[in-house]
């Protein structure tokens, strides 16, 4: 049984991860300081450890676990909190990482799976933008992931760790956050089931590719496997308007109110589609869940947090 130890486990994406590593028999134990995840996304009988990635407590965690493998899902994920606050994006995306690669070294490890993101491409200069595109990241959140994904390099030449970086397009699904920069799905389900009124920033034809939380989290169990210092899209593939999806959720919620439109956000990238050829070439991954499946499972799980908000919240 391969032991893998997945930092951020309580998180939107990582918890998904951790649920389908425990589906392929894998012993499990997360790393989380919940600032953003909840202790109740982890599933029982997983070995929980309340901790920051970037803390000397993490030692602790690898001697008591021993992991094999790691997932690392941790870090800083607002684009916006990198331009306010870009010391606190590097200290948890770059040094919090490097502290995770150390002790994976150290203990032994075999492999690391890392989360990415397509920010660290930038404005596409093609589409769909492949893994050869050039990397031109526009925020400090490009940035600092782009920075881990050469450690990474680094560490598998000087000490044979080996790792496959999955690049995320625009992830969706239940356990989204739909407060503050969360994805725009989680926003529009939460917006409309409450009855107030969407708010489209620009006029909604610009574009993004929506890929389902349970695909990535394959794609994350499906690397674990495979490692070779590969690099990889992990995406639908397919291209969306803002517009269109507002419409899928529109038609999901029977939503018929008004829809706001404000200016365009500065750095906003127009048009977003990541191709995913090698994921399926190299994983045999496959996408599974289709968009309008997917947020009909959405809306039914941000239906439920309308219903019964956390304690303390007003609805």
């Amino acid at each position: 049984m391969n032991r893998v130890l997945v930092t951020g486990g309580a998180g939107f994406i990582g918890s998904h991860i951790v649920e389908a590593l425990l589906s392929k028999g894998c012993q499990v134990a997360v790393v989380d300081n919940l600032s953003t995840g909840k202790r109740e996304h982890v599933p029982s009988g997983v070995d929980f450890y309340r901790c920051d990635i970037c803390s000397a407590e993490l030692a602790a965690v690898f001697a008591a676990f021993q992991p094999e493998y790691i997932v690392h899902a941790a870090a800083q994920v607002h684009v916006g909190t990198s331009l306010e606050k870009p010391d606190i994006d590097a200290q948890t995306n770059i040094l919090g990482s490097l502290n995770v690669l150390e002790l994976a070294r150290c203990y032994g490890c075999r492999r690391v799976v890392y989360s990415s993101s397509a920010a660290v491409y930038g404005n596409p200069e093609y589409l769909p933008v492949d893994e050869t595109h050039p990397l031109r990241p526009i925020s400090p959140y490009g940035i600092s992931k782009h920075t881990v994904e050469h450690y990474l390099y680094i560490y598998r030449e000087l000490y044979d760790l080996d790792y496959v970086v999955l690049r995320y397009a625009n992830v969706y699904g239940p356990r989204q956050d739909a407060s503050g920069e969360g994805g725009v799905v989680a926003i529009f389900a939460d917006r409309l089931l409450e009855g107030r009124s969407p708010i489209v920033y620009g006029d909604g034809e610009q574009t993004r590719d929506f890929v389902y939380v349970k695909d990535v989290a394959l794609a994350n169990v499906l690397a674990l496997t495979v490692g070779g210092g590969h690099i990889l899209n992990v995406s639908s593939g397919t291209e969306t308007s803002i517009g269109e999806l507002l419409g899928l959720l529109q038609a999901e919620t029977g939503y018929q109110g008004q829809v706001l439109y404000q200016d365009e956000r500065p750095g906003e990238i127009r048009r977003s589609i990541l191709c995913n050829r090698q994921l399926g070439k190299i994983l045999n991954w496959k996408q599974e869940v289709d968009l309008v499946t997917g947020l009909k499972a959405t809306v039914e799980e941000v239906g439920k947090s309308v219903m019964n908000p956390p304690k303390g919240v007003c609805r």
